[in-house]
């Protein structure tokens, strides 16, 4: 039986060619430019059989290949295996860029297609300019998905509801009134947005649309004279409707934003990031935009106060269903009984769920077991689901949206006895976790500048991994929000206290193992001296680390002594939430290093 994808890559090769287009570019995202999609807008996933959260594929009239990062280059193999499909390693110093691989492949005079929804301004004038300097031309309105897809998911329908202002600490008025300030400032009279995670955090509104991401699938323009969420009517509820009036909030239907957009009067100028908002929406707006910062980037990153309180009580809950996860998962494996990968996402399901303000997982359970753990975003499914046997490691990379915060936790744990490469290997991935843990910053420090410390102890040893060292976290939203990170690549924007950013170094050997350790870390007021204000890291989760893969002979006497009082303070926060046996499970696993 002929692989389906190599059938559909052909349908998609004939519209092309009525269409005279040598060559189309189809990002993983949707409409929103979003990281986490839902099955609507899964193009790339259903053209290649690729599942990963981020990729892009192009095919041409002779090729079809897909664009990854480090996190999915095993993946990416795996999954396109005997497709045709060519892997592209994205990053690597022989890996072209799409648009130098289209300037080489493709003549003067021919035709690129993009559904110019799904690509940012940035990135259409970006791509435009490299072709256009080639002489080829790029055509933004090519979409020929909905005749090849036959059976494609309709748009997402879930309920809009409200965030109560008791978690989000900020009203919708007063948020879209610093947005205006912001815009102002930008030489624009309002904002639109096509970003879900704004969108939601602007309004203080949630729903269920994509899968692990409470987000409501809509548009939203702000302006002084009244501000209007483009959205389905069958996702409000009467009381969602009376909420947004009073707020100043119009509603109009989903699909009608781009026709709405282009009737705005010509002495309107509207703020738009380059980032953020699609190449499409530039279009309609014509000369009416301003192309600037977000304004809602940074202020929906810093957390307020009652954001973080609530994210400290969501990290209490989560670490307690951990615990009871982690417990469960090694009596499971001392009794002997069949344990897989896809039964410790279970249970970490079923501990979680059963927390007070739970609502989804934050994104699909990692619980990568032996080789498997070395897929950086592995995800089991019924042909890998491996079974957890004694002698390798298990790597769980988790977390959960509570309605007064979201969880990101990585644990790797031993399933017997480690060996002595896997003591050393997670050990080297401890010092670099701790290195970021209790490193002290002036302001204006951004996370690249920190990122090395992470890596130096794998360094050293001619080792290293390929992802971010950290990324920014949503409050009850998305598990991955900018502008901050702790990478390689700058992201020019400054750790300030309030932000929640993860840290998780990590090392993969391909068919051996994998370690990531990843606790949540946020950014505090540290002190203040003659030379500025210095910043540094609170840790917020709440979980042990597996004693038994310490190597304290390569630790300093700091090293042991921060994991020694980290654990006192996971045992002194977690044990009063627990009941007497797991009171005596979590000490022994708090214990102190030897």
């Amino acid at each position: 039986m002929q692989n389906p994808v190599i059938e559909r890559i052909a349908a998609l090769r004939k519209e092309m060619n009525e269409a005279g287009v040598k060559a189309v570019v189809l990002p993983r995202t949707d409409a929103h430019l979003s990281e986490y999609i839902s099955a609507h807008w899964h193009i790339v996933r259903y053209l290649s059989g690729f599942t990963g959260s981020a990729g892009t594929m192009v095919v041409t009239d002779k090729e079809a290949l897909l664009w990854v990062d480090s996190r999915y280059f095993l993946q990416g193999a795996q999954q396109i295996e005997g497709s045709g499909i060519i892997l592209m390693k994205d990053g690597l110093p022989d890996t072209p860029s799409i648009a130098g691989y289209l300037c080489e492949n493709l003549s003067k005079g021919d035709k690129v297609g993009i559904n110019g929804m799904l690509m940012s301004i940035d990135e259409t004038a970006v791509l435009r300019s490299r072709l256009n300097a080639a002489g080829i031309e790029l055509d933004v309105d090519f979409d020929p998905i909905d005749r090849i897809w036959t059976d494609r998911p309709a748009l997402p329908s879930d309920k809009i509801f409200i965030h109560d202002e008791k978690y989000a600490g900020e009203s919708a008025v007063s948020k879209m009134a610093r947005i205006l300030d912001s815009a102002k400032a930008q030489g624009a009279q309002a904002y639109f947005t096509s970003a879900l995670d704004e969108i939601a955090w602007i309004l203080n509104i949630r729903s269920n649309d994509v899968p692990c991401n409470p987000v409501a699938t809509s548009f939203l323009y702000v302006a002084p004279s009244g501000s209007t969420l483009f959205v389905d009517e069958a996702k409000l509820t009467p009381e969602v409707k009376a909420y947004l009036a009073e707020a100043g909030v119009a509603t109009a239907p989903y699909a009608s934003v781009l026709t709405a957009l282009a009737a705005l009067p010509a002495g309107v100028k509207v703020l738009l990031s380059g980032s953020r908002a699609s190449g499409a929406i530039a279009h309609v707006l014509e000369d009416r935009y301003v192309k600037g910062d977000s304004p809602v980037a940074l202020p929906k990153a810093i957390k307020n106060n009652v954001q973080i309180a609530g994210i400290r009580q969501a990290h209490l809950r989560d670490g307690v269903a951990m615990v009871r996860s982690l417990m469960e998962i090694e009596r499971t494996v001392a009794a002997g009984e069949r344990l897989t990968e896809m039964d410790v996402a279970d249970i970490l399901l079923r501990h979680r769920s059963k927390g007070d303000l739970y609502f989804d997982l934050s994104f699909e359970s990692i619980c990568g077991f032996g080789a498997n753990g070395a897929i950086v975003h592995y995800t089991a499914d019924e042909t890998s689901n491996t079974v957890i046997t004694k002698g390798n490691l298990l790597l769980i990379d988790s977390g959960a949206n509570y309605l007064d915060g979201t969880t990101d936790i990585t644990r790797t744990i031993a399933i017997g006895e480690p060996s002595a490469d896997m003591r050393h290997d997670f050990t080297l991935v401890m010092k670099g976790h701790i290195a970021i843990a209790t490193s002290v910053y002036p302001e204006g420090t951004r996370g690249a500048q920190l990122d090395a410390l992470a890596r130096m102890p794998l360094w050293k040893e001619g080792k290293s991994y390929l992802h971010g060292t950290g990324h920014g976290v949503g409050h009850f939203l998305n598990v991955h929000e900018g502008p901050q990170s702790i990478r390689l690549n700058d992201t020019l924007a400054p750790l300030t206290p309030g932000m929640l950013t993860s840290n998780e170094p990590g090392v993969y050997l391909a068919d051996r193992y994998g370690i990531r350790c990843e606790n949540l870390v946020l950014t505090i007021p540290y002190e203040e001296t003659e030379f500025g204000k210095f910043y540094a890291f609170e840790t917020i989760t709440l979980c042990p680390f597996d004693r038994s893969l310490f190597d304290t002979s390569i630790m300093s006497a700091e090293e042991i002594r921060w994991v020694d009082d980290y654990h006192r303070t996971v045992y002194d926060r977690l044990a009063p939430l627990m009941e007497a046996d797991e009171r005596q499970w979590l000490a022994a696993a708090t214990a102190p290093l030897k």
